[in-house]
């Protein structure tokens, strides 16, 4: 293995959780979207991962990949609201079922797989570098 595959690992890793995070955002702005360019309101999305090989000399290694952004199946929220400009005959506007807290429990876990990531970066860097001064001596 080598110095530099711990490099392109942890690289992986922070761009498919740079991405889930941007995804969550998305979500929590458009919470209360009912209008979308498909129609009807905004629907949740999540991020599938997958493995993926990497380019490497020796071994056979696996960095993480944005395999997907699925669309959540859940049917919207009716919620009485007769004054919404998108409200139907009867008062009810149908709204994106996403759940504020949810999203920001999801956030945190990227936040903090993202930190992982960057620790096991700089942690990797910080070996090579002390490497290359044990040579100097």
């Amino acid at each position: 293995m080598n110095s530099f595959d711990v490099l392109k690992i942890s690289g992986s890793a922070l761009e498919a959780q740079r991405r889930r995070m941007n995804v969550i955002a998305s979500n929590l702005a458009n919470a209360q979207s009912t209008r979308t360019e498909e129609g009807g309101p905004y629907k949740r999305q999540d991020v599938v991962f997958a493995s993926m090989p990497l380019e490497t000399n020796s071994v056979e290694l696996k960095g993480v990949k944005v395999a997907d952004v699925v669309t959540d199946g859940k049917p919207s929220k009716p919620v009485y609201d007769p004054g919404h400009p998108d409200a139907d005959k009867d008062g009810i506007v149908q709204m994106p079922d996403i759940n504020p807290m949810e999203e920001m429990v999801n956030m945190m876990m990227a936040y903090r797989a993202y930190e992982a990531s960057v620790a096991t970066y700089n942690t990797a860097k910080t070996m090579m570098l002390k490497s290359l001064d044990l040579g100097r001596v």
